[in-house]
């Protein structure tokens, strides 16, 4: 009996061993792939997957191949991000956001911004409830159609979301479907841009859904988010804006503009998930283009230590 127990004391000896082992191994790669060190030196023998020849990288096995080629990726978008940002005037490169979270912020609306009834309609809100260091960019009405706007955002891969007009943006419905087609979220802003609080019921929902509408049929998807004009809604805004599909109502905590930035909050200052307001905007309005106010944008949120983040992710 005791020279049993001793072989099963020393069976499991073994395994732990071969586990730790295993771990231990699997440590080694990462941390060699991460850092850029070559495996398996001239005559030591070691190859995760066989020794390459004098001159030549070794073969990996599948689990560090993945791991170098992450690593190698990230080294590659880094490099390519800091290149456009020196293209386009940044000192810094703008920070990279978070994977998007699995479990998505509970949105309610912020207080003091309800209405009678406000927990049956859509919530308002400035900001989003994320532990991340990210802010959110949105862009309104549609009046200046940058291409070098355009061009710069695809070339520092900063996400942001729009939020159209119909009177501006049928001047060229092109310009925003190449927007779209690069992967950015076209919203709702209303047909006209009035002033909705001094309009009755069915006016507010013509404006509302009558955009809604419009979004469809030249873009192929209906809106679920809706900023009112100016900001200024009521509560027959909220009922309109909800009976037209729109799930959720996100406003500003700052603004953007081509030389300085606004703030809605005392601290004038930029906090987790914050939405930052921009328009579409050039020299006949701004003291400067849009991609000025770009730069003001990013300036800002990089020495900060905010990333931009994509608002659709985090609804």
């Amino acid at each position: 009996m005791r020279l049993v127990r001793q072989k099963e004391q020393s069976g499991r000896k073994s395994r732990k061993g071969t586990l730790a082992a295993g771990v231990l191994s699997a440590t080694i790669v990462a941390t060699t792939i991460v850092s850029g060190c070559s495996f398996g030196g001239e005559g030591d023998g070691v190859g995760w997957g066989g020794s390459g020849a004098h001159g030549q990288q070794p073969e990996l096995g599948p689990p560090a191949r993945a791991l170098r080629e992450y690593a190698d990726g990230l080294r590659a978008r880094q490099a390519a991000r800091a290149a456009a940002a020196k293209r386009w005037g940044l000192k810094r490169t703008p920070l990279a956001a978070p994977p998007a979270p699995a479990v998505k912020p509970r949105l309610t609306t912020r207080k003091g911004f309800e209405v009678k009834g406000q927990k049956k309609l859509p919530p308002v809100f400035t900001t989003i409830p994320t532990k991340d260091k990210v802010v959110f960019l949105t862009v309104d009405d549609g009046a200046e159609k940058s291409p070098a706007f355009l061009r710069m955002m695809s070339d520092l891969k900063i996400p942001y979301t729009a939020f159209l007009s119909d009177y501006l943006v049928k001047e060229d419905y092109g310009y925003f479907k190449r927007m779209q087609d690069r992967g950015v979220a076209l919203n709702n802003h209303t047909l006209n841009h009035r002033y909705l609080p001094g309009l009755p019921y069915k006016k507010q929902r013509r404006e509302i859904c009558g955009m809604q509408d419009v979004i469809q049929k030249r873009f192929g998807k209906r809106p679920e988010l809706f900023r009112p004009p100016y900001g200024n809604y009521n509560r027959n805004t909220l009922r309109a804006a909800k009976s037209c599909g729109i799930k959720a109502v996100p406003l500003w905590a700052s603004e953007g503009f081509a030389d300085h930035m606004e703030w809605r909050e005392w601290d004038k200052d930029l906090h987790r998930g914050d939405i930052i307001l921009t328009h579409f905007r050039g020299r006949d309005d701004w003291k400067g283009t849009m991609p000025d106010m770009v730069r003001t944008v990013l300036k800002t949120a990089t020495a900060k230590g905010y990333a931009i983040a994509r608002l659709e992710d985090y609804l």
